[in-house]
């Protein structure tokens, strides 16, 4: 296949480019919001992860405006230049986070539960909306509802890492909040499942077995053999953060699982914490 993708040098970008192309595939890298026609006439498939990190930065005014805009907008413009082509692909995965349900407690969420409150939950309907064009031109267009992706290169397990291995790692808050968590083998896995899978509209992209924060502190320590008894208090990572953001992305969270994707014939490789944890953590360098 020839497969378009935006956001290639991401973490879940980069390594679905490595799988595609030691599959066979031919990979067209895309930069963000520069969408030339000529380059997409012809390509079976788009992958649309590009957008700016949600916890690189403090919250405030003006980044929560690029983090919008970032999805926002490059989505409404990468679907309208799909709607125009001539030779359009015949699939579309685009972007999307579990934040989409907002804060929901121990709630069990699919993809037929309802949206939530709070920006990450804006964010999310505002970018899954702005697939529209091409959903109305024919093309078949999937919303990856990710959750926290684990990996030994970047993202949150990257961060912890170093703490608990030094014995000093725990949960955040009261340990109560679900984490939504795949493995990056999983993630990327799933992309590539849902390229051909007859499979349409939101999907989520979490293992099947969520786990509280205390849960994943324990876990981590476990197989790292530490102690993870030390609670991060919230006035840290407020400080750090800012109250929304760190509110929004650690101290509260979804109990989302994969309905769809389980259903469409995905077997997930790590369907359980501790085998995806000790797997990544025999990647990271010590």
């Amino acid at each position: 296949m020839r497969i378009a993708i935006t956001g290639s040098h991401g973490l879940i970008g980069s390594a679905l480019l490595t799988r595609l192309e030691g599959e066979g595939h031919t990979v067209v890298r895309l930069a963000r919001g520069a969408f030339d026609p000529a380059g997409l006439e012809g390509v079976d498939a788009i992958v649309h992860l590009a957008g700016a990190g949600i916890g690189d930065h403090r919250w405030s005014d003006s980044y929560k405006a690029e983090i919008l805009g970032s999805r926002v907008q490059g989505t409404t413009a990468l679907a309208k230049t799909i709607h125009d082509l001539q030779s359009k692909p015949r699939v579309l995965l685009s972007g999307s986070a579990v934040g989409w349900y907002g804060p929901r407690g121990d709630e069990v969420l699919d993809e037929t539960s309802t949206s939530g409150t709070g920006f990450l939950a804006d964010v999310c309907r505002q970018w899954e909306a702005a697939t529209a064009p091409a959903e109305a031109a024919g093309v078949r267009t999937v919303h990856l509802r990710t959750g926290v992706v684990l990996s030994a290169k970047g993202g949150a397990l990257r961060k912890q890492l170093p703490l608990f291995r030094l014995g000093l790692g725990g949960r955040f808050g009261t340990g109560k909040q679900w984490q939504s968590w795949i493995s990056i083998d999983d993630e990327v896995g799933a992309i590539v499942h849902l390229l051909t899978a007859d499979v349409e509209g939101p999907v989520n992209l979490t293992a099947p077995n969520p786990v509280t924060a205390a849960e994943f502190a324990g876990t981590l320590g476990s197989v790292l053999r530490r102690p993870s008894f030390l609670p991060v208090p919230s006035f840290g990572p407020r400080l750090l953060l800012g109250r929304e953001a760190a509110d929004e992305l650690l101290f509260s969270g979804q109990r989302a699982v994969p309905t769809k994707l389980t259903a469409s014939g995905y077997s997930f490789a790590y369907p359980e914490l501790a085998g995806a944890l000790a797997a990544l953590v025999k990647r990271s360098p010590a």
